[in-house]
Order: structure tokens, then sequence, then C-alpha cells
């Protein structure tokens, strides 16, 4: 299969209604889109990944009303945050309708949701009568693809469209974020901060972010990896325990110029830029002859937490 790349929105939309899978891009990282409602089409995802099925899907929309077919009950904590920041880079974990397939939920009676702010996304999704499962587009396990041509490293030959969108402004996955009771929880860190949640609703939110068999997509121990080994902690003293190694550093604004390959993320110390550059890095970095990946620990704050929930299960250690 020859894979094409294009801004052609009416072509991917064909291409979905047919059963095909198309790469889209959002906001946060490519997806790998196919028609949710489509059995066929969904198992397609998870082969064309290699993605273990006990691992949950997230649905896309067009908009919080779209929703009203496919869960029963939108608490009103999660629908206050999806007047604030929907569309946008946070998904919801809601029960689900008996229209949304088991196979997106991995057996579940809930189902994840959002909605993309990208505008070729969202225009795709007017142009088709159904929601789209998205994971990202790349092969199961890897680092996320935030430009078309990351998606066709991964998964060219296997696809036969990337629609073109330009580089992922936000660069890591959303933010899940569901009740258990009267609890918020967070069950995947990324786009929105904890902090975010807690300004927007006043509740602070409690923590799920590991499971064996998940609830959500992005709570396995190890997810996001490049395939080089890659250690997270102090530079200084990383840089003594692998003395005699070709060493490529990640860090947020510091340059360490005695090493093989130094990286910066964000030389203006912004957390936002950090992140939309740290998927782009890793891949940079896994394609180098450097033998070992250290990365510093970054501020535990805002989307600092998500940076570092992304470096630890590069690792293996959430």
């Amino acid at each position: 299969m020859i894979t094409e790349i294009g801004q052609d929105i009416s072509l991917a939309a064909a291409l979905l209604r047919k059963g095909a899978l198309v790469a889209i891009p959002t906001e946060t990282v490519y997806g790998l889109a196919a028609n949710a409602l489509d059995i066929e089409a969904v198992v397609n995802i998870y082969e064309a990944k290699g993605r273990p099925r006990f691992n949950p899907l997230i649905m896309h929309l067009s908009s919080l009303e779209a929703a009203a077919d496919y869960v029963t009950d939108i608490p009103s904590p999660l629908r206050l945050l999806a007047e604030r920041f929907s569309p946008g880079p946070l998904s919801y974990l809601l029960p689900k309708s008996s229209r949304v397939p088991d196979l997106i939920t991995a057996g579940s009676d809930r189902v994840v949701i959002r909605i993309p702010a990208h505008p070729m996304t969202q225009e795709l999704l007017q142009q088709v009568s159904f929601p789209l499962a998205a994971p990202s587009a790349n092969p199961f396990g890897y680092v996320s693809p935030v430009t078309a041509a990351h998606v066709l490293e991964g998964l060219g030959g296997k696809i036969p469209y990337i629609l073109d969108g330009g580089p992922c402004s936000v660069g890591l996955e959303s933010t899940i974020v569901g009740m258990e009771g009267d609890e918020l929880v967070i069950h995947r860190l990324g786009g929105i901060s904890a902090e975010d949640i807690y300004l927007a609703t006043g509740m602070k939110p409690g923590f799920s972010l590991l499971h064996k068999k998940p609830d959500t997509p992005g709570q396995l121990k190890v997810h996001y990896a490049p395939g080089k080994p890659l250690i997270q902690g102090g530079i200084s003293e990383l840089l003594l325990a692998h003395a005699g190694k070709k060493l490529a550093v990640i860090s947020f604004t510091q340059a360490w110029p005695d090493v093989h390959i130094s990286k910066v993320l964000s030389p203006s110390g912004d957390l936002h830029e950090a992140a939309s550059q740290l998927f782009t890095v890793l891949r940079e970095l896994d394609k180098s002859d450097a033998d070992l990946i250290l990365a510093e620990d970054f501020p535990d704050t805002g989307i600092g937490q998500a940076i570092n929930d992304r470096l630890g299960r590069a690792e293996g250690r959430v």
C-alpha cells in the first residue's frame, strides 16, 4: 500500500466512510482514525499499530452535543470542564451508551471522548456522520507523532492517507479526567494540568495513572518509549555514572556542552514549549548514534507533570 500525505479533507472523509484508516492532525498528537462504529475498521487500528486490544481507544466528536448518542450521563463537574476546555486537549471518561462498541472501550462500561480543536479535524468530523476512534498514529508503545512525517516513518505502507495539518501545537496527548463517585480523577496527565482543572471546578483532582488493565489510554507502565534506553534524573550524577558512553542529554533550559549530544527543550523556561518539543527530540535522539539518553527531572507543576510522566513511561518507571 502506498501512503499519501495531503490536505484533502474530503478525500480523508471518503476513505473513512469506506472503512479505511486515516491519520489525522490534532492539537495534541496525530491520531490514527477510523469510523468508531465500524468494528472491522476499529480492528484494523489495533492491527496497524500492533496495539493490544485490552488498551481502550478515545472517541473523537465534533462537539459536546454530539456526545448525546454515545454517553448516558455527563456529570456536572465534567460538563463544566468541557465548557471551559473543549474543543481542546482534555478528554472525559464517561458511562457509555449501547451504541459504543465494546472493542472501543476494551469491555469497559465507560468510554473516553474528546473534542479536538484542530480546524482540519473539526472540519473532517463535520463531513462524516460518525465519531472517530483515534489513538496516536504510531506503532504501539513508541514515541507519539507530532508531524505528518513522523506518522509516515511509523505507519508508511500500512494506511492510505495522512491528513497533514502541520506540527501539533501541544505536543503531548490529552489529559483524561473522570468521576469516581464524587471525586474528580485524572487518569492521564497531558495538555491540561491538574491546576487548570482545580481552578475551573474548585475540586482538587485525584490521580489514577497506572493500570495493568487500563481504564483509559496512556496508563501502561512502559509507553511513549524510544528504542534507545532512557534514564531520567539528576544530569550531573547520571553523567558520572555513565562516563565513557556516547550520551545524549535532554534538559529544560541548560545546555550540557561537554556531552555527545545536548538538547534543550526551552531556553526561555516555558514548559509548554518544552512539551511541544519533547516527542520530536526523543525521535531525533533515537535515530542518533548516542548509546544512552539522559533526561533531567522537569518542574513538577502544570504541564511539567505530564512531561515527567512521559519520560517516566519512556524509562519504564512511573
